[in-house]
């Protein structure tokens, strides 16, 4: 049980007080929140952020989430998420994703949420992947001192100094308010059927030619210019052992079969025929990523196509705000989602559920519908840059995919990203992008008819 060095020396060097919590050794933060046995609501985090003009620590409660849009704004800087290279480099004495939230202690200039300026107890990492420090409101204001404070994050309605809900209180609130669409029925017997590891191809084609269109569908994606198959291809069966494979038609056909749970508008840069665009294209790109960083082809494949369902759920929800949300998007192409969402959403009763953004709702229907947890994780956080975690390698992937589609003006939103930083953290030479971006130039045309069929 241990400080990290410096956080150690700061607080002996000021003379603040402070209890040390040992808990077992858990691999991120959110693992230790649970091991503490002490109340969410208690625990504070940092986020660091960087700009030309050098690193910021964000001190916020662990239950909420930073707003970018008011952050740039109240700083006059365009601060983007540390990389975890950048951020294990500043902080050598800490174990990975365990940083303290005393920026004084490393010479950090730090910004605090107002909410934190009369917090009565902080509870917060000690730097180690084992402790944790209790601190009561005076003494951490004092280890802060100095620190900037202002409006830092999305908050909820009428939830007075707190910060925004945390995902399972937004995942009860959904559940107890709104009528959440079940999974399909055919979709969920795909997913019990890929469960299965020895499922055959037999099996998945009886399943999908239960469902005429589906298999129409299938047929036209095997026989498309994507694959260059010579022969002829007469049954979903052969599409599935000679041009396709199980996991590329089991994922694309629970995706097509998932996605008759929303009704959504067609039209618009938000409606049905884009969505479709964006997820085959991302699916795409995710599974050549994959490919390059030696992770799960398959999986990869399915956290693209399935990341942004929780835009699907919001339109399903809530049509006329979706209207409405749909419309900014059209006329405000630079803005993010984020920023759009908060105008739609920030004056309504429901802004407590939705400030958490569509990506967390879609994460939440995702867990709902027991989806696999890198599918999860990558719907839940591809709005999050910066994210380190569980599955942190499939969120990545998602988001340089997202990335490297805003430059050909596919996907819901077209504020830039760090591509770089994406690329070295998922352990790609900027060389491979070059290629991966010539593949889907390739078949743009080939994706493009496919969206166009899956979306009517």
């Amino acid at each position: 049980m241990a400080l990290s060095e410096r956080l150690s020396h700061y607080l002996a060097r000021k003379g603040i007080s402070y209890q040390q919590i040992e808990i077992a050794p858990v691999s991120n933060l959110d693992a230790a929140v649970l091991a503490s046995g002490k109340p969410q609501h208690d625990f504070i985090q940092p986020t660091l952020l960087i700009d030309i003009n050098g690193v910021v620590m964000a001190v916020h409660r662990f239950d909420s989430t930073l707003d970018m849009d008011t952050l740039r704004q109240f700083t006059g800087r365009r601060l983007q998420p540390l990389t975890a290279r950048q951020t294990a480099r500043l902080f050598g004495d800490c174990e990975p994703g365990f940083v303290p939230p005393v920026g004084n202690a490393w010479d950090l200039p730090v910004l605090i949420d107002e909410d934190l300026t009369t917090a009565d107890q902080v509870v917060f990492s000690a730097g180690t992947n084992d402790t944790l420090v209790v601190m009561d409101g005076r003494s951490f204001r004092l280890a802060l001192a100095g620190a900037r404070e202002g409006h830092l994050v999305i908050r909820g309605q009428g939830n007075g100094s707190r910060g925004a809900l945390s995902l399972d209180e937004v995942a009860d609130k959904l559940q107890k308010l709104y009528r959440l669409p079940p999974m399909p029925a055919l979709a969920l017997r795909i997913l019990r059927l890929t469960a299965n590891t020895e499922a055959t191809a037999r099996e998945l084609a009886e399943l999908i030619e239960f469902d005429p269109s589906m298999t129409a569908q299938i047929m036209r994606y095997a026989r498309s210019a994507l694959f260059n198959y010579p022969g002829q291809i007469n049954s979903v069966q052969e599409a599935v052992t000679r041009v396709l494979g199980f996991d590329r038609v089991a994922h694309i056909a629970m995706g097509i079969a998932s996605v008759r749970a929303f009704d959504v508008p067609r039209g618009g840069m938000l409606g049905m025929d884009n969505f479709w665009r964006h997820s085959l294209y991302c699916a795409f790109l995710c599974q050549s990523l994959a490919a390059r960083s030696g992770r799960d082809k398959g999986l990869a494949y399915l956290c693209g196509l399935l990341h942004n369902f929780g835009l699907l759920l919001v339109g399903h929800l809530f049509p006329s705000e979706f209207q409405e949300l749909n419309a900014l998007r059209e006329i405000n192409p630079e803005a993010s989602m984020h920023s759009l969402e908060q105008e739609v959403f920030g004056h309504s009763e429901r802004q407590d559920i939705l400030a958490v953004g569509h990506g967390a709702i879609g994460g939440i229907l995702h867990r709902l519908w027991q989806l696999p947890e890198p599918v999860i994780k990558a719907a839940g956080m591809h709005q999050h840059p910066g994210y380190h975690g569980e599955h942190e390698e499939y969120v990545l992937m998602v988001q340089l995919a997202n990335a490297l589609l805003k430059e050909q003006g596919i996907g819901d939103e077209f504020n830039p990203d760090d591509i770089p930083a994406l690329t070295e953290a998922l352990g790609l030479e900027p060389a491979t992008l070059a290629l991966v971006q010539e593949e889907i130039q390739a078949v743009a045309t080939d994706l493009d008819v496919l969206a166009s069929s899956l979306a009517s």
